[in-house]
């Protein structure tokens, strides 16, 4: 028998997550059976959507991509010694049954073996090279279409998300500002290539955008909502085109009373913009490998840095989500178990 540990939510969040919404369980998973793998997880995600998913009524396990180590297997597919990416929570050992139907789309069950990363961490599997990444490039470039020249603006630009955005931009020859948090953020940002950073939570947003996109705005990635959007928006050129992967700015507030912002129908009408929603659960598997692939190759020629946030110890999730949420992270955050 292997003892396993993992994380259930036993109290629903109100406002950030606190410690004693949590549990640690421990408990004895039961021999494999024909079909299945035990998996002995190695990293962790942290992201913002676990504030948001309710997968089910409290008590429920957290959701949560990994990469783990097969070491016990009854599935020819994936031998002993096999490396996995699943989307199977906060714990440190997991059977899971290979013969389940997954469904390509479908967040919670996929299943697949770790892309090769050329001796980069493994841990860019659910990282640059996972879901974050794949939401970067195939949201950027499938929704906003940029154009060499254009003027890319990204809140959230120090994340997983938008770090990973703004070098996609400049690789396709685009102006990028990011906004973040910090002036250490602003500073990170413009070293890897950003071409203006601004601290939102220091600057007059309107004038210091504006003295950075005299020209206007031409493509928006936004991961923030709230005020900041709602400027960046109304500063976007005629025809200009959105994206909206997030809304961290609400994460954790009461959504029967959500912060204001300016109203956009005058913007988007006036100028006819195009602002789209975007999910990576709305992409199947294989054009997500099609931007692990891009990806990839961007990170072996040092075109894109792949910053990682490693806290260590499975204790220490909490810890780690927590400072995500509260904007602590450069780049992706992950746990190294």
């Amino acid at each position: 028998m292997v003892k396993a540990r993992k994380y259930v939510v036993k109290k629903d969040f109100d406002g950030l997550p606190k410690r004693e919404d949590f549990e640690i369980v421990e408990y004895e998973l039961p021999p494999i059976k024909n079909g299945e793998i035990l998996v002995k997880v190695e990293w962790v995600s942290v992201d913002p959507y676990m504030r948001l998913v309710k997968p089910n009524p409290v008590p429920y396990d957290i959701p949560a991509f990994q990469v783990g180590l097969v070491v016990e297997s009854k599935s020819p597919k994936y031998p002993v010694g096999t490396r996995i990416v699943s989307h199977k929570g906060w714990r440190d050992y997991v059977i899971i049954d290979t013969n389940k139907p997954y469904s390509d789309s479908e967040m919670f069950s996929q299943l697949y073996k770790l892309p090769d990363l050329s001796g980069f961490p493994n841990s860019l599997a659910i990282g640059a090279v996972g879901m974050p990444g794949a939401s970067a490039y195939l949201g950027f470039l499938d929704v906003c279409q940029p154009k060499a020249g254009e003027t890319v603006v990204v809140t959230g630009a120090a994340g997983a998300v938008g770090s990973v955005v703004g070098q996609i931009a400049k690789i396709k020859g685009c102006k990028v500002i990011g906004f973040a948090g910090s002036d250490e953020k602003v500073k990170w940002l413009e070293e890897i290539g950003f071409d203006k950073a601004i601290n939102y939570k220091t600057a007059d947003i309107k004038t210091a955008l504006q003295e950075a996109a005299p020209n206007g705005v031409d493509c928006f990635f936004d991961n923030v909502g709230g005020e900041v959007s709602s400027i960046i928006i109304y500063q976007m050129n005629q025809g200009g085109r959105g994206v909206v992967v997030g809304s961290i700015s609400a994460y954790n507030e009461d959504f029967s009373n959500l912060p204001k912002a300016t109203m956009l129908q005058f913007p988007i009408l006036a100028k006819q913009l195009k602002i789209q929603g975007f999910s990576i659960t709305e992409c199947d598997l294989n054009r997500q490998f099609e931007a692990h692939k891009e990806l990839s190759k961007w990170i072996r020629s040092g075109q894109l840095k792949a910053r990682e946030h490693v806290t260590e110890g499975f204790e220490k999730l909490y810890d780690a989500f927590v400072g995500m949420l509260k904007g602590e992270n450069f780049g992706k955050a992950v746990v190294k178990l």
